[in-house]
């Protein structure tokens, strides 16, 4: 079979196709050898013929492009990330043209063909220490990029990979086919897409679709959708390859996804597992996002602790043959060498604490049975999304476990060249930029924008002028109740005061009742609220915190800009209105509690109930994340920064650089709305406000930024001004 006519022919001068590997909805996947290394490798070729137009097909070829660029990014920070190699374009006798991919070529199989060898009986079944451990490199891949906000969005067993060695024992667990069908359903529109009968244009396979897969009503698709599914594999995988999800149509498979009656975790299932460990599964599989874990590295870290009797480091195991691996347990911090005969070695954990790795967790042990010499099998098509452009962190190895792409005979070398060492690289003076923000923060890459509006309704933030900021990191999420606690236990922070105030033009009587009942909703030393945002703060007591973190404040500057970006969105999350889906502001629970407490009730921003009458847990919206990775940044709580307040020059004296407000003022300024806010104002991410420094309101949180060591080359501006 030669779908394509490609065996024995040549692509671009150095690819010689030798065999048809396999065909999905979008692509059609070769094995080739590269005439030049004198290598095997994965020829994925993208299918246009008879789709649209010209012109839509040089979209869907420049979209191709982008996605191969950020896949080449992604892939050389992980090992366990499918090796992206090359890009380029294959021209037809007719005139027709298809955009290819180069892979590297994978010596194993996948693992749904490890789960037919179970089910076989040529293989034993797994238990969860087996399970984690063979999956364990894969979670790290996918928590990597979830870090970055890159979501696969079409996790299942044919897109997990077992590379094995020459004795055929499990060397790492890959990732396969972040790739084409989000492409495609991006850049066709609706009535091409229609046409498109056989392609297959749903960018997932619904036996691990996650509720908001089948339906929107559920919420946005996220790194929680990868996280569902991820859940399902490892309980099939317990199951000996038995599928979860059940179904001989679409409709049946998406009645038991979204059933709230029937949620399949381990118990459910009929498997023996502990409470713990069935509480992990209840949460990864919950039918809402926001129930859901918010990412694949805080999923597997609960399953790990769960699944084993003492704490264990994240490291990702499972790479046997090597007996030393540097494994990044914190995907994105400090790496650590592990040796299989230390009796101690350290990493830093996926929430940042020093802890000591414990050789009794499970190592994997050798699959038995046949080496499948396969290439990549992407018969089913995967998807990604890239929400925010950050280089990613270089993955560092002392000793790099063997991959097919890393062995020595597979290496490239020049004619001549065979016997001259390569000179290492100088060693740079700092990490790369997206390292040298703390766990907790993202960097901020810094730009263009216009801060403000030319919008007349408001006129606090008149006019809208130009403004460019250095880069600079930003905490993900707003500041906790536990972790100013923390830092107050600890002597470093004020103890807060219980009562909540705030300047205010009420009568006394009225401000009273107000305070009294408003009160009941400071969190700070309140046990069941240790995850929602610190409110109920002064602006002294706030900038002290980040300063005893060794940050600051941010300047409404870097908070407008952390919320909307250069494009000039209309909200953190982009130009879609508001609902009860993507931030805590005043529904119909902010209306209900007001009227018990005998309160005149607030305007509501949707009729909606949002579920939280005060805070939410910081991350409880992650439709509301904006495009560098923050929650919040609407809703919950308005957040305090470090610029005392004044109107903008109007009109504008320039373009202002890194501005940090004027020196002196009567009021700070306050960003970002809060879970009682029933005007759309309060969501636009221009929207500014003065408080009074000394408050300590119930709806007014925080969040800390710091400025990274940079590099001369990295500034984007050299001076700083006032406004």
């Amino acid at each position: 079979m030669d779908p394509l006519n490609l065996i024995g022919t040549t692509v671009e001068q150095k690819y010689e196709v030798t065999h048809f590997v396999g065909e999905g909805g979008f692509s059609v996947v070769y094995r080739a050898r590269h005439k030049v290394w004198d290598q095997d490798v994965a020829l994925k070729v993208f299918k246009l013929s008879g789709i649209g137009n010209e012109e839509t097909r040089k979209t869907l070829r420049d979209a191709f492009v982008r996605e191969g660029k950020l896949m080449a990014e992604l892939s050389g920070k992980s090992s366990a990330i499918v090796q992206a190699r090359d890009i380029g374009t294959i021209h037809g006798s007719g005139g027709d043209w298809s955009p290819f991919m180069v892979l590297e070529w994978l010596a194993g199989e996948s693992l749904e063909a490890a789960f037919d060898a179970v089910q076989r009986g040529h293989e034993p079944r797994w238990d969860l220490a087996d399970t984690i451990g063979r999956l364990d490199s894969a979670a790290a891949a996918l928590a990597l990029a979830h870090r970055f906000n890159v979501v696969h969005r079409d996790l299942k067993p044919g897109n997990l990979f077992f590379v094995y060695d020459e004795n055929r024992e499990l060397q790492i667990t890959k990732v396969l086919d972040f790739g084409v069908a989000k492409v495609m359903q991006d850049h066709l529109d609706a009535d091409e897409a229609l046409k498109q009968t056989t392609a297959q244009l749903n960018a997932f396979t619904p036996r691990y679709g996650a509720p908001e897969q089948f339906s929107r009503s559920y919420g946005a698709t996220g790194p929680w959708t990868d996280v569902f599914a991820f859940a399902l594999i490892v309980l099939e995988a317990l199951l000996g390859g038995e599928s979860v999800l059940k179904g001989d149509d679409f409709l049946s498979i998406a009645n038991q996804s979204t059933d709230p009656e029937q949620r399949p975790t381990p118990q459910a299932l009929g498997l023996d597992v502990s409470d713990e460990v069935e509480a992990v599964f209840a949460r990864a599989l919950s039918i809402t996002p926001q129930a859901r874990y918010a990412d694949m590295g805080s999923f597997w870290r609960d399953l790990r602790g769960a699944a084993f009797t003492s704490e264990h480091t994240w490291t990702p195991v499972g790479l046997a043959g090597a007996s030393h691996v540097s494994a990044r347990s914190d995907l994105g911090g400090s790496s650590a060498t592990l040796s299989h005969s230390d009796s101690a070695s350290h990493s830093r954990s996926m929430v940042g604490d020093e802890q000591t790795l414990d050789n009794t967790a499970p190592t994997t042990p050798p699959l038995v049975g046949r080496l499948a010499m396969i290439g990549l099998a992407t018969f089913a098509v995967g998807a990604v999304v890239l929400t925010t452009f950050v280089n990613l962190p270089e993955e560092t190895t002392d000793a790099p476990a063997t991959t097919a792409s890393s062995s020595p005979e597979s290496e490239a070398t020049e004619p001549g060249q065979q016997d001259a060492a390569p000179s290492p690289p100088p060693a740079p003076a700092l990490p790369p930029l997206s390292e040298r923000c703390p766990d907790g923060m993202a960097l901020v890459p810094g730009g263009k924008f216009y801060r403000g509006s030319d919008d007349a309704t408001y006129a606090r933030w008149q006019p809208a002028h130009k403004v460019t900021l250095d880069p600079y990191c930003l905490d993900l999420r707003e500041v906790t109740a536990k972790q100013y606690k923390g830092c107050s236990d600890a002597g470093g922070c004020k103890r807060l005061p219980a009562r909540s105030s705030w300047q205010s033009s009420a009568s006394a009587k009225e401000q009273a009742a107000k305070e009294e009942a408003f009160s009941t909703l400071c969190n700070f030393g309140v046990a069941e609220r240790e995850e929602h945002p610190i409110n109920c703060i002064s602006w002294a007591d706030a900038q002290n915190y980040c300063n005893e973190r060794g940050a600051r404040l941010p300047t409404e500057a870097e908070w407008e800009f952390a919320a909307r970006g250069s494009d000039g969105r209309s909200f953190p999350w982009g130009d879609t209105p508001p609902d009860h889906t993507m931030m805590n502001a005043c529904g119909e629970e902010c209306t209900r509690w007001h009227e018990d407490n005998d309160l005149r009730p607030s305007p509501q921003m949707y009729e909606q109930d949002d579920g939280f009458p005060g805070t939410a847990p910081v991350g409880t919206f992650p439709n509301g994340r904006t495009m560098f990775g923050m929650d919040d940044m609407v809703g919950n709580v308005f957040e305090w920064t470090e610029d005392w307040f004044a109107v903008y020059d109007n009109p504008p004296r320039g373009p202002l650089t890194n501005p940090s407000g004027p020196d002196t003022g009567e009021k700070r300024v306050v960003r970002g709305g809060a879970f009682n806010g029933g005007f759309a104002l309060w969501v636009n991410p221009a929207f500014r406000y003065g408080m009074n420094p000394v408050d300590h309101s119930h709806g007014v949180g925080m969040r800390c930024a710091l400025t990274p060591k940079l590099l001369p080359e990295e500034r984007l501006v050299d001076t700083t001004t006032k406004g």
